[in-house]
Protein backbone atom coordinates (compact mmCIF):
# COMPACT_ATOMS: atom_id res chain seq x y z
CA UNK A 1 0.00 0.00 0.00
CA UNK A 2 3.20 2.36 0.87
CA UNK A 3 3.46 2.74 -3.44
CA UNK A 4 -0.34 3.49 -3.88
CA UNK A 5 -0.28 6.59 -6.67
CA UNK A 6 -1.32 9.45 -4.79
CA UNK A 7 -4.00 10.68 -6.99
CA UNK A 8 -6.82 13.02 -6.08
CA UNK A 9 -9.74 10.25 -6.64
CA UNK A 10 -7.63 7.85 -4.50
CA UNK A 11 -6.59 10.33 -1.91
CA UNK A 12 -10.80 11.20 -1.49
CA UNK A 13 -11.84 7.28 -1.28
CA UNK A 14 -9.32 6.30 1.27
CA UNK A 15 -10.38 9.41 3.36
CA UNK A 16 -13.85 8.10 2.92
CA UNK A 17 -12.79 4.50 3.94
CA UNK A 18 -14.15 2.98 1.21
CA UNK A 19 -12.79 -0.75 0.49
CA UNK A 20 -11.07 -0.65 -3.10
CA UNK A 21 -7.87 -1.97 -5.05
CA UNK A 22 -5.30 -0.27 -7.68
CA UNK A 23 -5.10 -2.28 -10.99
CA UNK A 24 -2.36 -0.65 -13.45
CA UNK A 25 -1.40 -1.48 -16.72
CA UNK A 26 0.59 -0.29 -19.13
CA UNK A 27 -0.53 2.91 -21.86
CA UNK A 28 1.11 2.18 -25.11
CA UNK A 29 0.76 4.54 -27.79
CA UNK A 30 -1.80 6.65 -26.56
CA UNK A 31 -4.51 3.39 -26.04
CA UNK A 32 -6.47 4.49 -23.53
CA UNK A 33 -9.67 2.69 -24.48
CA UNK A 34 -12.09 1.15 -21.65
CA UNK A 35 -11.66 -1.74 -24.22
CA UNK A 36 -7.79 -1.96 -23.87
CA UNK A 37 -7.76 -1.42 -20.39
CA UNK A 38 -10.11 -4.40 -20.03
CA UNK A 39 -7.71 -6.41 -22.51
CA UNK A 40 -5.11 -5.60 -20.12
CA UNK A 41 -6.13 -6.31 -17.19
CA UNK A 42 -8.40 -9.52 -17.85
CA UNK A 43 -11.98 -8.23 -16.85
CA UNK A 44 -14.71 -8.01 -19.37
CA UNK A 45 -15.59 -4.78 -21.21
CA UNK A 46 -19.27 -4.64 -19.50
CA UNK A 47 -17.51 -4.40 -16.28
CA UNK A 48 -15.05 -1.37 -17.28
CA UNK A 49 -16.42 1.98 -16.90
CA UNK A 50 -15.11 4.63 -18.99
CA UNK A 51 -15.58 8.29 -17.46
CA UNK A 52 -17.17 10.69 -19.85
CA UNK A 53 -17.74 14.61 -19.80
CA UNK A 54 -20.75 16.26 -20.86
CA UNK A 55 -22.29 19.69 -20.85
CA UNK A 56 -26.16 19.79 -20.78
CA UNK A 57 -28.08 23.04 -21.62
CA UNK A 58 -29.58 23.70 -18.60
CA UNK A 59 -27.13 21.84 -15.66
CA UNK A 60 -23.71 22.68 -17.94
CA UNK A 61 -21.21 20.69 -16.30
CA UNK A 62 -21.76 16.49 -15.99
CA UNK A 63 -19.51 13.07 -16.19
CA UNK A 64 -21.19 9.94 -17.11
CA UNK A 65 -19.58 6.58 -16.40
CA UNK A 66 -20.54 3.68 -19.11
CA UNK A 67 -19.21 0.33 -19.72
CA UNK A 68 -16.88 -0.27 -22.08
CA UNK A 69 -17.50 -1.25 -25.56
CA UNK A 70 -21.08 0.27 -25.24
CA UNK A 71 -22.46 3.46 -26.25
CA UNK A 72 -23.57 6.61 -24.21
CA UNK A 73 -27.26 7.54 -25.12
CA UNK A 74 -27.32 10.95 -25.06
CA UNK A 75 -30.97 11.62 -25.22
CA UNK A 76 -31.12 8.98 -22.04
CA UNK A 77 -28.25 11.21 -19.87
CA UNK A 78 -30.40 14.68 -20.60
CA UNK A 79 -33.30 12.99 -19.46
CA UNK A 80 -31.53 11.85 -16.10
CA UNK A 81 -29.84 14.71 -15.33
CA UNK A 82 -33.22 17.16 -16.17
CA UNK A 83 -31.42 18.29 -19.56
CA UNK A 84 -33.00 18.98 -22.84
CA UNK A 85 -29.85 18.69 -24.84
CA UNK A 86 -26.38 17.20 -23.17
CA UNK A 87 -23.52 16.97 -26.03
CA UNK A 88 -19.87 15.58 -25.15
CA UNK A 89 -17.21 18.45 -24.48
CA UNK A 90 -14.09 18.88 -26.76
CA UNK A 91 -11.25 16.29 -25.69
CA UNK A 92 -8.99 19.62 -25.16
CA UNK A 93 -11.95 20.92 -22.45
CA UNK A 94 -11.10 17.46 -20.59
CA UNK A 95 -8.18 19.12 -18.80
CA UNK A 96 -9.22 22.37 -18.10
CA UNK A 97 -12.61 21.14 -16.87
CA UNK A 98 -11.29 17.87 -14.58
CA UNK A 99 -8.06 17.96 -13.99
CA UNK A 100 -7.65 15.11 -15.56
CA UNK A 101 -6.09 14.04 -18.74
CA UNK A 102 -7.81 11.92 -21.41
CA UNK A 103 -7.68 8.35 -20.74
CA UNK A 104 -7.23 9.42 -16.76
CA UNK A 105 -10.57 11.25 -15.99
CA UNK A 106 -12.01 9.92 -13.05
CA UNK A 107 -16.00 10.26 -11.72
CA UNK A 108 -14.08 10.79 -8.14
CA UNK A 109 -12.03 13.95 -7.62
CA UNK A 110 -12.51 16.45 -10.62
CA UNK A 111 -12.03 20.01 -9.80
CA UNK A 112 -15.16 21.09 -9.13
CA UNK A 113 -18.07 18.90 -8.04
CA UNK A 114 -19.67 17.92 -10.82
CA UNK A 115 -23.32 15.42 -10.77
CA UNK A 116 -22.27 12.38 -12.64
CA UNK A 117 -24.23 9.17 -13.55
CA UNK A 118 -23.85 5.98 -13.45
CA UNK A 119 -25.08 3.52 -15.60
CA UNK A 120 -27.60 0.79 -14.13
CA UNK A 121 -25.58 -2.02 -15.56
CA UNK A 122 -23.09 -1.61 -13.17
CA UNK A 123 -25.58 -3.03 -10.51
CA UNK A 124 -25.56 -6.08 -12.06
CA UNK A 125 -21.49 -6.68 -10.68
CA UNK A 126 -19.94 -7.70 -7.48
CA UNK A 127 -17.36 -4.85 -8.76
CA UNK A 128 -16.39 -2.52 -11.28
CA UNK A 129 -13.33 -1.17 -12.66
CA UNK A 130 -12.67 2.68 -13.65
CA UNK A 131 -9.86 5.45 -13.61
CA UNK A 132 -8.57 6.42 -10.64
CA UNK A 133 -7.31 9.56 -12.00
CA UNK A 134 -4.42 8.78 -14.41
CA UNK A 135 -3.71 6.80 -17.37
CA UNK A 136 -3.10 3.08 -16.50
CA UNK A 137 -4.71 3.51 -13.01
CA UNK A 138 -8.75 1.44 -12.10
CA UNK A 139 -10.35 1.20 -8.89
CA UNK A 140 -11.24 -2.09 -8.84
CA UNK A 141 -14.55 -0.76 -6.42
CA UNK A 142 -18.17 -2.04 -5.78
CA UNK A 143 -20.23 0.02 -7.65
CA UNK A 144 -22.66 1.22 -4.64
CA UNK A 145 -19.03 2.37 -3.28
CA UNK A 146 -18.29 4.33 -6.74
CA UNK A 147 -21.30 5.89 -6.52
CA UNK A 148 -21.25 6.61 -2.43
CA UNK A 149 -17.48 8.64 -3.76
CA UNK A 150 -19.04 10.26 -6.72
CA UNK A 151 -22.21 11.35 -5.38
CA UNK A 152 -23.46 8.96 -8.37
CA UNK A 153 -26.81 8.80 -9.42
CA UNK A 154 -27.69 5.83 -11.46
CA UNK A 155 -29.73 5.63 -14.41
CA UNK A 156 -30.27 3.71 -18.04
CA UNK A 157 -28.06 6.03 -20.19
CA UNK A 158 -26.50 3.61 -22.83
CA UNK A 159 -27.90 2.60 -26.22
CA UNK A 160 -29.36 -0.96 -26.81
CA UNK A 161 -29.78 -2.74 -29.96
CA UNK A 162 -32.98 -3.90 -30.83
CA UNK A 163 -31.75 -7.83 -30.05
CA UNK A 164 -31.25 -6.44 -26.15
CA UNK A 165 -34.56 -4.63 -25.61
Amino acid sequence: MANRKKTNAVRIVEEMKIPFELLEYTVEHGHTTAEDAAKKTGVPAEQMFKTLVARGDKTDVLMACVPGGRQLDIKALAAASGNKRVELVDLKEITPLTGYVRGGCSPIGARKKYPVYLDKSALNFEYILVNAGTQGLLFKIRPHDLAKAANAKTANIILHNYSEV
